[in-house]
């Protein structure tokens, strides 16, 4: 024993402790999985990046299972026919839905290569599809007429890719990816007008865009088939206010109503937990370059959404300070992101039933 102890390094004790504690945190007694309740790639870096260091492959889908958690949302090596029947082997095995994302055409020539994916996707058992199609709208266009032309851009690739979802019955979920306000991707998804698109709804990306994360669910609902579910804590800041995830039930967001609405919709529809363990992110209301892709003809922000989000972050004080994991050894990080994934879980299945 003490051979091995000498062996085994401090990182390594660390993970195997972190992961066991969470497991048993994770799981009832009966070992039951939570059938609706899934893991979003975006919540689990660190245990990634600790995979990585070990030179040890992250299985993603085995992760989940090990966690309780009944749904999957992943990557899928569509041109591997061996990796396409154990990615099926594995969900059929661990009774496990799986919604996975691939690259989206942009131009027609992309199609048969879309649709190879797709008919990959299907003979894997997957579910759906997800699709994150911009970054930080505030980060990433200088100008009303860059976002205009690349939200064009999306609304042709989708347009490119339904016939082919439609031939295959599968749906893909659009993500409100802090690029469009809802009333702007609620009427792109009326004008596609498909039961093959619809959108994945993140609880709390919106408030980025000065929306009630309320108001982004009232008019993104009727089109939502899987969810990214989070809770969000603000700060304010010298340019505008800090916007972070933090464990289910420590936030601001009505958790419980939002749940509730969405099943009510669909009682099967997927919740993957998507808690980011990484610092603030910086909303910067307050400056010029934040209003350059805001018009009031062709994409307005009510003065009165505005004064909403900045009340709320006004009112709605943390219940500690926000989380800053840059600051922490690779180990802390990977600690503080189990701890909060273990949290989030435990709020899912005893408050939330899921």
């Amino acid at each position: 024993m003490i051979c091995l102890s000498i062996m085994i390094s401090r990182r390594q004790l660390l993970q195997a402790a972190s992961v066991t504690t969470a497991q048993r945190a994770f799981a009832d007694t009966d070992r039951k999985l939570s059938p609706n309740l899934g893991g979003a790639p975006a919540g689990f870096p660190m245990r990634a990046r600790a995979a990585r260091a070990a030179s040890k492959p992250f299985d993603f889908i085995e992760h989940c299972h090990n966690l309780g958690l009944g749904v999957v949302e992943t990557r899928l090596d569509h041109r591997n026919p061996d990796a396409i029947r154990e990615f099926r082997n594995k969900t059929e095995r661990w009774n496990m839905r799986a919604i996975v994302g691939t690259p989206l055409p942009r131009e027609q020539g992309d199609v048969p290569a879309y649709e190879a994916a797709v008919r990959a996707a299907k003979e894997a058992g997957v579910i759906g599809f997800h699709a994150a199609m911009t970054q930080r709208r505030y980060e990433q266009y200088d100008s009303l007429d860059a976002f205009r032309s690349d939200f064009e851009r999306c609304q042709r690739s989708v347009a490119l890719a339904e016939p082919v979802l439609r031939k295959y019955k599968l749906r893909l979920g659009i993500e409100n990816h802090k690029g469009w306000r809802a009333a702007e991707q609620a009427a792109w998804m009326k004008r596609l007008s498909s039961e093959w698109v619809g959108v994945h709804f993140d609880f709390g990306n919106n408030v980025a865009l000065c929306e009630d994360p309320a108001d982004t669910l009232r008019i993104l609902r009727p089109y939502a088939i899987a969810c990214h579910i989070k809770d969000m804590a603000v700060e304010p800041y010298a340019d505008g206010f800090l916007l972070s995830e933090v464990p289910l039930g420590d936030g601001f967001l009505d958790l419980k109503a939002m749940v509730q609405s969405l099943r009510g919709k669909d009682p099967n529809i997927p919740f993957n937990l998507e808690m980011i363990t990484r610092d603030p992110l910086n909303i910067p209301v307050y400056t010029e370059r934040y209003w350059v892709t805001f018009d009031d003809s062709y994409s307005p922000m009510p003065a009165r959404d505005l004064a909403k989000t900045l009340n709320i972050v006004r009112t709605k004080k943390p219940a500690y300070p926000l989380q800053r994991p840059s600051a922490l050894t690779e180990d802390a990080q990977l600690r503080l992101e189990n701890e909060n994934i273990a949290k989030s879980i435990a709020c899912a299945r005893t408050h939330l039933g899921l």
